[in-house]
């Protein structure tokens, strides 16, 4: 199960709706073998399309070297669709390479205005396979 604060799951809604109709990513990190997703880490789309997402590798080496340097991990990455549901498609799953992550989706098909309704859905991708695991949402973490 993914445990997310609010404030995370809210900004990386807005992230998505404000890419829109580009699909946005980005991670949200945290302490190292804590599971707890913590810092937010919006990235660009380098494919700058409404179908497809790719990480920047200059951006993407930046932010490992970051996270390595502050003993954190990648625990929540996620990314938008813009025109289907918030489920991995098979370039999604090919891209999988955090097999402790949190792959979490976003679904902006029903448009990006902060009324309009959105999926916010999360899965783990181990070896191409995909499991879909609950989210529960909090205002905090418990200590």
């Amino acid at each position: 199960m993914l445990t997310i604060t609010r404030e995370l799951r809210d900004l990386i809604v807005a992230h998505a709706r404000a890419d829109h109709p580009d699909e946005a990513c980005g991670v949200v990190a945290g302490p190292e073998g804590s599971g707890r997703p913590e810092r937010f880490v919006p990235m660009l789309n380098a494919a700058r399309s409404p179908t497809f997402y790719e990480f920047d590798s200059g951006d993407l080496f930046k932010l490992y070297r970051e996270m390595d340097d502050r003993d954190e991990v990648p625990v929540v990455v996620y990314h938008s669709h813009t025109a289907t549901e918030a489920y991995p498609s098979r370039t999604d799953v090919s891209y999988a390479s955090e097999p402790e992550a949190h792959y979490v989706l976003v679904s902006t098909a029903e448009g990006n205005g902060e009324e309009d309704p959105y999926e916010f859905r999360s899965f783990r991708i181990v070896d191409g396979v995909i499991t879909e695991e609950d989210v529960q949402v909090v205002e905090e973490y418990s200590a």
